[in-house]
């Protein structure tokens, strides 16, 4: 399938009344790797023989903080339409910064409390680009699903949080985090990565795995085997390390036992990166 590729509102809109229902859209910046992938299949299974998938590429300027990679972050349109092709994607909606703001953007969304900690404290103003942008193309895109990874697991929070807040009567599907082989979370930021730089990068999901393993002993436990695998990296400059609930994103305290999230975030080099794992916390030992 050779999907149609829209680059402006009114022709997104015009391609939109072709499609078959339901309509899954799946919001990227591109540069699709194969943890993309994965979301479109999850799309194409979720839209059914019957249905639609939509694709957005747009490197969303609100999001980026000063300093930060706008301007260096990969373009690569040509490829990610042919990945879309192979994925069976209907329609690509390509917009430039004048169609998805062409006023600019007096009104944004207010992630709240949920969106001032972790990521939100350290990158401000990065959820109020995120879910400003998402709202403007739920309301484009008019799709019954949304897809999105669960390795930026607070935006999947937040976007799911907004549209039940804004009753907007769109499902939205997470999918797992997809990995290479060596178990680094697939990321288009990947790819500033030198070989040296990658080898202090696996520091994060082996940091993971050991809170993982030392879940059964409680909170303190899995933190702390964590912690130590992240400072055996000294080349590795970490943001945070946090047991958080994920539905809430609030610490866990040391009573607590049941699901929560390890969320790591840290700097290699100069590329920034995040991870995830769910735990099941046992009770607290002795």
């Amino acid at each position: 399938m050779i999907p149609v590729l829209a680059r402006t509102r009114r022709g997104l809109a015009a391609a939109r009344c072709g499609l078959g229902s339901p309509v899954v859209l799946v919001p990227t910046m591109g540069a699709l790797h194969d943890g993309h992938r994965a979301l479109l299949r999850k799309g194409r299974e979720l839209s059914g023989p019957d249905g639609s998938l939509l694709v957005s590429v747009f490197v969303n300027p609100l999001q980026f903080g000063a300093g930060e990679d706008f301007e260096r972050y990969p373009r690569t349109l040509e490829a990610d339409v042919a990945v879309c092709a192979e994925e069976g994607v209907g329609l690509v909606f390509a917009p430039d910064r004048a169609q998805m703001y062409p006023a600019g953007q007096l009104v944004t969304v207010d992630p709240g409390p949920m969106g001032q900690v972790l990521e939100g404290a350290s990158r401000p103003g990065f959820f109020t680009g995120v879910l400003t942008v998402v709202l403007k193309l739920l309301a484009m895109a008019g799709p019954d699903v949304a897809v999105f990874g669960e390795k930026d697991a607070q935006q999947l929070a937040l976007v799911r949080r907004m549209t039940e807040d804004f009753m907007l009567g769109v499902h939205i599907a997470g999918v797992p985090i997809v990995r290479d082989s060596d178990g680094l979370a697939i990321s288009s930021r990947n790819r500033y990565l030198s070989a040296e730089q990658r080898q202090t990068a696996l520091a994060l999901p082996a940091a993971l795995r050991a809170g993982r393993d030392a879940a059964a002993g409680g909170p303190a436990a899995a933190v702390k085997a964590a912690r130590q695998v992240l400072d055996a990296a000294p080349a590795l400059r970490p943001d945070y390390l946090v047991l958080v609930h994920p539905d809430t994103f609030e610490p866990v305290g040391e009573g607590f036992a049941g699901r929560a999230l390890l969320l790591v975030a840290a700097t290699v080099g100069s590329t920034r990166l995040i991870d995830n794992m769910p735990l099941e916390l046992g009770p607290p030992c002795c």
